[in-house]
């Protein structure tokens, strides 16, 4: 398998999909299930689901074990599976995660096969559907990203955005009606062997001990093509956004997160009615007590969109004239999982027999990773706070592995010790 140009033999595929799906809006596509077993298509699947690593789904299998089976044998088997029609997935492995407020979510994890043949077809048939989706879409989308969208809001809320319209979508993964998500999909793609792909997908059941549950409705939170999936659910509710909506406000979209910025109060209601509208349209419903009307006029409220809180907050020029303007910081939910990853990362019992220079290497990638994110402008106080968090945390650590009863002691020391040892600092220098 000679893997040299396959990178670009991929892109040169994407493009030519997107430009000619760009072209015409009604056409649809036939002949795409061929491109899913590609042997370049193959290869750069198995490249990306390896980066985003993963565990192994209800077969057992993992990335290692692939790679000592080979990676080449273990694609060209598939690539014969789904080129004879033989491939058929395997039920999504359940686990639950914790969340920072207690409760559990639910994930799905695929097998690595699966994850594998989900990734070619998603890179088969992504710009097809990328020549469709509309700019306030953000999440899971080439080129876009988080940053994007929280920039996208900082502006529209300090060009008169004074009301927000704060949605949650109840339980949107489990609620997707899978009839009318392949609606969407057969409204571009024909080739019926992809239509079948996606259906078995949506129908493989979930796996969760010893009991095996098939739902009409959902697709599962984790499976590499969900996030598309979803996209293409809910890009009728951007098209539909832009025909009757834009009178209203300014809606940006993040996956199932969205949020619409209104210039008063009159319009931030007839937005959250009209959405509530399209939402039945969807058989989704907004969560009735997480989605709120948010005043931003006055700086007395304000809302959370990806990790942030937005809030109008009166700033001071260099001339000293005042004014309003959106500030954007980690919200307290955000600070909180830093805060444990931080404590998780540093000050835990069995890291006590740990060298100082190891939890500093450990914990830098982590620092940057924050503040390449939460860094902004407005927010260096909170950055500090979180330097500050650091150091304590270190500080902690210290005495513990030194037996001290006061643990928080000789803290300037270990400030000083754990900067010049190259300890990385959220707040700008």
């Amino acid at each position: 398998m000679q893997t040299n140009n396959f990178k670009e033999k991929v892109r040169q595929l994407q493009n030519k999909l997107y430009l000619t799906a760009k072209k015409c809006a009604s056409r649809r596509f036939h002949a795409l299930y061929d491109k899913v077993y590609r042997d370049d298509v193959l290869f750069e699947a198995w490249k990306r689901v390896k980066a985003n690593k993963g565990s192994s789904g209800v077969d057992g299998i993992g990335i290692e074990d692939i790679e000592a089976i080979g990676i080449e044998k273990y694609l060209t088997d598939i690539k014969a599976e789904l080129a004879d029609g033989r491939y058929k997935p395997s039920p999504v492995k359940r686990v639950m995660i914790p969340k920072p407020d207690g409760s559990k979510r639910p994930l799905g994890i695929p097998t690595v096969k699966d994850r594998i043949v989900q990734m070619a077809a998603k890179i088969a048939i992504e710009p097809v559907f990328e020549a469709d989706f509309r700019d306030c879409s953000y999440g899971f989308r080439p080129k876009r990203s988080a940053k994007q969208a929280l920039e996208k809001v900082r502006k529209a809320c300090n060009n008169k955005g004074y009301y927000v319209v704060d949605a949650d979508i109840e339980k949107f993964f489990d609620n997707v009606n899978q009839d009318k998500l392949m609606v969407l999909v057969e409204q571009r793609i024909s080739d019926r062997r992809i239509q079948k792909l996606i259906r078995q997908w949506l129908k493989s059941g979930v796996l969760y001990g010893n009991i095996l549950t098939i739902s009409e409705l959902g697709t599962s939170q984790g499976s590499v093509i969900s996030p598309l999936l979803a996209n293409i659910y809910l890009n009728t509710l951007d098209r539909l956004w832009e025909k009757y909506g834009l009178t209203h406000g300014i809606l940006v979209r993040y996956a199932d997160d969205t949020v619409i910025i209104c210039k008063n109060k009159k319009s931030a209601n007839h937005a959250l009615n009209l959405l509530r509208y399209i939402m039945a349209k969807l058989d989704l419903k907004l969560h009735p007590k997480k989605t709120k009307i948010v005043s931003m006029w006055d700086g007395k409220e304000g809302f959370d969109f990806l990790g942030m809180h937005h809030r109008r907050m009166t700033t001071e020029t260099s001339k000293g004239q005042l004014y309003k303007e959106t500030y954007q910081y980690p919200s307290r939910k955000a600070m909180k999982k830093m805060k444990a990853e931080i404590k998780r990362n540093v000050n835990s019992r069995s890291l006590l027999v740990a060298k100082e220079e190891d939890l500093i290497k450990n914990l830098n990638p982590k620092i940057t990773g924050w503040k390449n994110y939460y860094s902004t402008k407005t927010n260096e106080r909170w950055m500090q706070t979180l330097d500050w968090y650091i150091i304590c945390t270190f500080t902690r650590w210290y005495n513990k592995k030194h037996q001290r009863r006061n643990h928080m002691s000789k803290v300037g020391f270990v400030r000083n010790s754990i900067y010049e040892k190259g300890l990385k600092k959220m707040a700008r220098a």
